[in-house]
């Protein structure tokens, strides 16, 4: 591990957690892929007090489920309460880079006050390297956030992870370089994840129909599409424009995220 002026990464992390350590324990947020495993693993190093809990968004590919089932079965899964496509239906639209409501529906739902443990990083986007180390949830009250491997970067988590033998989800093996859900509206390189994962990809388009009906429910003039395929065409080109200069479809509820990041994403 790179060294820093107090020690090795992973002590000085150690040391964070033990230093933040909060009365009632940690809340893990763990979600199979590589940083968290390494969360996981500097957790129990320190001998903090945790309870780890993935929340399975139904987008996850089977690779990752399968992957924290067997390596992590003490690991608690919080399963979804609603329905894919009442959720469509809800918000009349599917989530996007602007409306991240699935984050807010599938992976922050857990942890209201409490501290969370999480495994973001710096390095993985302009909008994480703004995040504080230590910082507190706006929209949950006593809910704050831990972020100890901030000052990480990829390379470091991959040699810690060799350097303890610890276990990652078969996808990376492949190439991978992100194992979060399938056809995330933050991703770009779709038709690959539409063929390795039809059926994902089935459940995005069944929940794009009911969006689409939805919005042309509540005021045509609000739904920019003639029919739900040029919707679903236009939500996997990531590269489209808005077709007009308001929001496409529709959201009565905006939760592009309740206090952002809970779960690492799959990094």
């Amino acid at each position: 591990m790179p060294e820093t002026l107090f020690g090795s990464l992973a002590s000085v992390t150690i040391d964070r957690l033990r230093a933040f350590e909060p009365a009632d324990g940690y809340w893990l947020a763990f979600s199979g892929g590589k940083d968290s495993v390494v969360l996981y693993d500097l957790a129990v190093a320190s001998g903090v007090k945790f309870d780890a809990h993935y929340s399975v968004p139904p987008p996850d590919p089977p690779e990752v489920k399968a992957f924290v089932r067997k390596y992590y079965p003490s690991v608690q899964r919080i399963y979804p309460k609603k329905n894919v496509l009442l959720l469509a239906r809800k918000h009349g639209m599917l989530p996007s880079r602007i409306v991240r409501w699935c984050c807010a529906e599938w992976k922050e739902t857990g942890g209201n006050g409490r501290t969370i443990l999480t495994g973001i990083r710096a390095e993985e986007s302009a909008r994480r390297a703004a995040r504080k180390m230590v910082e507190a949830c706006y929209r949950k009250p006593g809910t704050r956030f831990v972020h100890p491997l901030m000052d990480w970067m990829t390379e470091d988590v991959w040699q810690y992870i060799r350097s303890h033998s610890l276990p990652t989800c078969s996808l990376y093996a492949e190439g991978q370089k992100r194992v979060g859900c399938v056809l995330c509206p933050m991703t770009r390189n779709v038709e690959p994840q539409i063929q390795r994962w039809p059926g994902i990809a089935r459940m995005w388009r069944a929940m794009a129909e009911v969006a689409w009906q939805a919005a042309t429910q509540r005021g045509r003039e609000r739904c920019d599409f003639p029919n739900a395929e040029s919707y679903w065409r236009w939500w996997l080109d990531r590269d489209a424009s808005p077709p007009t200069d308001k929001m496409p479809l529709w959201d009565d509820t905006p939760m592009a995220s309740a206090c952002g990041d809970q779960q690492e994403g799959g990094a």
